[in-house]
């Protein structure tokens, strides 16, 4: 059976039909060869673009998903996944290291590239002028030794790194990469993350375990196994379930029991493409202060039209709150809980 047909088995197994831009993708992907480093060279000298792949476009439309069925179809172990993030950290490390050293990104290129036949690189973003620099001169180098890279992102590579300094400078060094990279933009269609999680209100079960939501994110997002269970928000730390590279997961009775304001909620906002909350519990005015947050949170995440997911499980919205003191307050919130469920919310082309 062909890679291809093997990716879009394993995304029907995942409730997942490939609509025709992701079937393009899975397409372009599987005629990615890794062939012997010289043969790469060749490729690259004889102007092949077979060198890799840059996808773009919208968020959720699988982009990630896809690429890791795509390795996992390879079963080699000659590849590298990094987060963007992961990845900078990663060579900022090893700049330390070899910082006593000629030409350290040399030293760093070669650690990187040393028995790896493709890097996976997913979210790829740049926002700091000296990860900028870098980045596109590191890029270059992997790509001139002759190992495949695969790119996702946002943005269109021209896109990247808007009004920062130096950014001709790097456009310039990025275009010598990408110039070597099959561009494909993954058009929009159907988020299959917001579909399924709509789905989720279908199933006849009505209460989620821990052990359950874990297992939806994993179908539905990627993350690793070593995931942070703290989240840093404003120079602060807070618990959470899970806190990943797009969604954070809360427990509703120990995160809004912090001392959190409207600033932490904005960054909440700006920083994950969802957010889940589970572990709701009944509230009266002892807990006034747990329900003044939570309200100040639904807010500016109403406002913001931000995507978010409640396991109220077993309790209903209007028993969240019980007391008098936050009552015209909270017929409010309750209100805009019940419509941040709707199709309607969470398809908005603004989310």
């Amino acid at each position: 059976m062909s890679t291809t047909q093997n990716i879009i088995d394993a995304l029907k197994n995942q409730g997942i039909k490939a609509d025709s831009a992701q079937l393009q993708l899975i397409n372009r992907l599987s005629k990615i060869t890794l062939n012997k480093r010289m043969f790469n060279v060749i490729n690259k000298l004889s102007g092949n673009k077979n060198l890799g792949i840059y996808v773009w476009g919208d968020v959720g439309r699988g982009k990630t998903l896809i690429v890791n069925e795509y390795l996992k179809q390879l079963k080699q172990n000659s590849l590298k996944t990094f987060h963007y993030i992961d990845f900078m950290n990663t060579v900022h490390n090893q700049l330390n290291n070899f910082s006593g050293l000629s030409n350290p990104l040399r030293h760093v290129l070669k650690s990187l590239i040393k028995e790896c036949n493709l890097i996976f690189i997913d979210e790829f973003q740049v926002e700091d002028v000296a990860d900028a620099m870098i980045i596109s001169n590191l890029l270059k180098e992997i790509l001139d030794s002759g190992v495949k890279v695969i790119l996702t992102s946002n943005a269109h590579p021209n896109d990247l790194y808007k009004d920062g300094l130096q950014r001709q400078k790097f456009i310039k060094s990025m275009h010598e990469c990408v110039e070597k990279l099959d561009i494909f933009k993954l058009d929009s269609g159907i988020d299959y993350r917001t579909r399924n999680i709509i789905e989720l209100d279908n199933d006849k079960k009505n209460t989620y375990t821990d052990n359950h939501i874990t297992k939806f994110l994993k179908n539905n997002f990627a993350f690793s196994d070593d995931h942070t269970s703290e989240v840093q928000i404003n120079n602060r730390k807070f618990k959470c379930k899970i806190s990943s590279n797009n969604f954070l997961w809360i427990d509703f009775l120990s995160f809004f029991k912090e001392p959190t304001n409207s600033k932490d909620y904005k960054e909440i906002s700006n920083r994950y493409d969802w957010i889940f909350i589970s572990n709701f519990y009944e509230c009266d005015d002892d807990s006034a202060d747990i329900i003044r947050r939570f309200i100040s949170f639904i807010d500016i995440l109403y406002t913001r039209k931000s995507k978010i997911k409640f396991f109220f499980n077993d309790i209903d919205i209007d028993s969240i709150y019980t007391g008098a003191k936050l009552e015209f307050l909270w017929v409010r919130c309750a209100s805009r809980l019940s419509e941040m469920q709707m199709y309607e919310y969470l398809t908005n082309d603004n989310n």
